[in-house]
């Protein structure tokens, strides 16, 4: 989930009522924010996913969903990152994407300030341009995490971001190239802990680049996901968010208007009411580890949840 940059020409949507959460975290179907009420998915709804594992889980996971409610689906998986994917769900190339709050929040509003999942849910509805919509968050949530070698964590004292302010020019991070100018990145770490690098070295995001560089000593810090069953596994340490850089971060959906009907919501709210983080953790597990093929991960999830017959 490796996030940010500003989009040009941005035009916000209407005002949207307060949206609160629900005992599972989702926010009800009821208290949605925009809607076009002309959206129709009986055309069939194409799915665009970003190039990591656990996005193409959630795509194939939405596929199912939809096709369960009888939509006829199309998924286009691994086609980039969100500077490329988002241009794609306002052209019409794709009409939905998985998509992270916070991550997207600062994407379009880097000055954006709502970091719980219920305030960050109406600022995205004010935040998007028109023709494009966020409905309810689901209870799985993925952030970001700045991670060290328990290693290296002892030679440098390193808990929190804030330590590494104390070898500022020393240490080396790895991470995918955008997030050398993103907020929840490089240069966020600077303006919120001010911590500066010695160097920054653009790899791949989550995946076996830049974890194999932190293997290696290649890199000193990494920018991974939450949900990536390697940190436990490798026993690396996630540093600390004292200042609360990282927002909130629950999965939710961002689809076009013209596709947006109900049948699109209801059957994506009840996916979003049932996944939870742990069950997506060890989705990506089965990806990563177990070398399983994205879409039967999710199919198989899928049919196990009652989802599809």
């Amino acid at each position: 989930m490796n996030r940010r940059t500003v989009l040009g020409g941005l035009f916000a949507v209407a005002s949207v009522p307060a949206l609160t959460a629900c005992g599972g975290g989702i926010t009800s179907l009821n208290s949605q924010g925009s809607t076009s009420g002309g959206g129709s998915s009986k055309g069939g709804v194409t799915i665009g996913t970003a190039n990591f594992t656990e996005n193409q889980v959630l795509g194939y996971l939405y596929a199912a969903a939809l096709k369960g409610a009888g939509v006829k689906v199309t998924v286009r998986p691994n086609l980039g990152t969100r500077e490329i994917v988002i241009p794609a769900l306002r052209g019409g190339d794709i009409d939905l994407l998985p998509e992270y709050q916070g991550a997207l929040l600062n994407y379009l509003d880097p000055k954006a300030t709502p970091t719980e999942a219920g305030a960050m849910q109406n600022a995205l509805a004010q935040a998007l341009p028109a023709g494009l919509q966020v409905l309810p968050y689901g209870m799985a949530e993925d952030s970001d995490a700045f991670v060290v070698t328990r290693q290296t964590a002892r030679k440098y004292g390193l808990a929190s971001l804030a330590d590494l302010r104390k070898h500022n020019g020393k240490l080396v991070i790895g991470a995918a190239p955008e997030v050398k100018k993103r907020q929840v990145g490089a240069v966020g770490l600077k303006d919120v802990y001010g911590v500066e690098f010695k160097e920054f070295k653009s790899l791949d995001s989550d995946g076996p680049l830049v974890k194999g560089a932190l293997k290696k000593g290649d890199v000193d810090v990494a920018n991974l996901f939450t949900t990536d069953t390697d940190i436990k596994a490798n026993d690396w340490v996630v540093l600390t968010d004292p200042a609360h850089l990282v927002p909130s971060q629950h999965i939710v959906p961002l689809v076009a208007d013209r596709k947006a009907d109900d049948t699109v919501r209801k059957a994506l709210a009840g996916l979003g009411n049932l996944l939870t983080t742990a069950q997506l953790t060890e989705l990506n597990r089965q990806v990563d580890k177990d070398k399983k093929d994205p879409e039967d991960v999710a199919n198989a999830y899928a049919r196990q949840h009652g989802l599809v017959k």
